[in-house]
């Protein structure tokens, strides 16, 4: 036993002797990353302030007609990479534009919104035009503005949405829904916006609901755009799934080892998802994020509607492919509300869960305001970016025809003037 004990010393001496070795080289590479790290926080941060932003309310005419094709195109051009050079990237702080696609219930009133840098309005204003020539576009006073947290007054509950199964699997489109058949009568198309328009409509005086998809263009980085390591793009990951389906079907795995090729039998699930993913790969891919907040206030609460706001979003979901699922949320999780109930005897137990359920709301709605999630100071704050295309989007932010009665979706007069001719193109 003894003999055991001094040869355990010594290794862990000589493996003290040869971690010393190592010291000179790895504490000026861990100073080295941190000091990267840091610095493009750093010179990030001073970009972002420095930007002028907008929030855009898009005003929807009775009359439309488009299919949410017309919302794919447009999502198309934002689409925006953000080129940059080293001297952009280390020097200036520049990032790729993000964009948020606003759906908000202010008491009932159904609006939308779309927030960007300032730069980019002309565009957006240009394409919706293009697509969508009778909607109205203001420029808004920023709702959250008026929203502050106060817990004696205003119950909040905040949530982030993310995706049951990998990226490279879509969601239930617009398409799976047969919407993309311009033309069709109206109450004969069904939208899966409508169940959310619904859900946004039935919300009563005192309350708000609001919902936040904030996207950037999805590319191949590398050190040019601020990462050390290789971010490689998400159509790698596609091809690699369906090579892993096909494997999947193959019998034997696809072992060749008997001297002959063995054929695909794939089952029609394995198709489906086959033909899914490789029609996805076909559309522009965005990274994204979706939140949403439940606000009321104490006398105007409904408990209903915070699984009215997770359940407004299953028709998304497919079992063969992708859907939606509750994420981080601002109240405490079942496990905890278990241990809060068998504590609560402890003194000042209580009052500490609530301090800290108090913290989640303030930064919660601190992110939402600033739109912030891809940089600082909120990036990726709860939750991971995941994939989205444009037909995906398309399918979860279009402005809705006829279908969609919900009354206090307020729409306005069809438009018989042109977009304005000064508009770039």
């Amino acid at each position: 036993m003894l003999g055991d004990f001094v040869e355990l010393l010594e290794t862990g001496g000589k493996i003290f002797k040869v971690s010393a070795l190592f010291v000179p080289f790895l504490l000026p590479t861990g100073l080295a990353i941190l000091f990267f790290h840091t610095w493009l926080r750093y010179i990030r941060t001073k970009y972002i302030a420095n930007q002028d932003y907008v929030l855009l309310e898009i005003k929807v005419p009775k009359d439309i007609t488009k299919t949410p094709l017309a919302m794919e195109i447009f999502l198309t051009a934002l689409y925006q990479s953000g080129s940059v050079t080293y001297f952009d990237t280390y020097r200036d702080g520049k990032i790729k534009p993000w964009f948020s696609l606003e759906l908000v219930s202010i008491e009932g009133q159904v609006k939308f919104f779309i927030w960007s840098q300032a730069k980019w309005r002309k565009l957006i204003e240009a394409q919706i035009y293009g697509q969508y020539p009778s909607v109205e576009i203001y420029e808004a006073e920023d709702y959250t503005q008026h929203v502050k947290h106060n817990p004696a007054e205003v119950t909040m509950w905040g949530t982030y949405y993310k995706l049951a199964e990998k990226d490279v699997y879509p969601i239930k489109t617009y398409i799976d829904y047969g919407l993309e058949k311009a033309g069709d009568e109206e109450e004969e198309k069904v939208d899966p916006m409508t169940a959310v328009i619904e859900y946004l409509g039935s919300i009563k005086k005192g309350e708000q609901v609001w919902i936040q998809i904030l996207i950037q263009a999805h590319k191949k980085m590398g050190l040019r755009e601020g990462r050390l390591r290789k971010k490689a793009d998400w159509k790698k990951e596609a091809k690699d799934e369906i090579e892993k389906i096909r494997k999947e079907a193959t019998p034997g795995g696809g072992d060749t080892s008997e001297g002959f090729p063995k054929f695909v039998q794939l089952t029609k699930g394995q198709e489906l998802k086959i033909t899914a993913i490789e029609r996805s790969m076909d559309k522009m891919p965005f990274e994204c994020m979706i939140r949403a907040f439940y606000i009321a206030k104490k006398e105007a609460f409904q408990s209903i509607a915070v699984p009215g706001l997770i359940g407004s979003v299953r028709q998304y979901n497919s079992n063969n492919l992708n859907g939606f699922r509750l994420g981080w949320y601002t109240d405490h999780s079942d496990n905890k509300k278990d241990w809060i109930t068998i504590f609560s005897w402890v003194p000042g137990y209580l009052k500490r869960m609530q301090k800290m359920r108090d913290g989640m709301e303030r930064q919660m709605l601190e992110a939402y305001k600033m739109r912030s999630f891809f940089q600082p100071p909120y990036r990726n704050f709860n939750a991971q970016p995941f994939i989205l295309t444009t037909e995906e989007l398309a399918t979860i932010y279009h402005f809705p025809g006829q279908v969609s009665t919900t009354p206090t979706f307020e729409r306005i007069g069809s438009r018989k003037s042109r977009p304005p001719s000064n508009l770039p193109i």
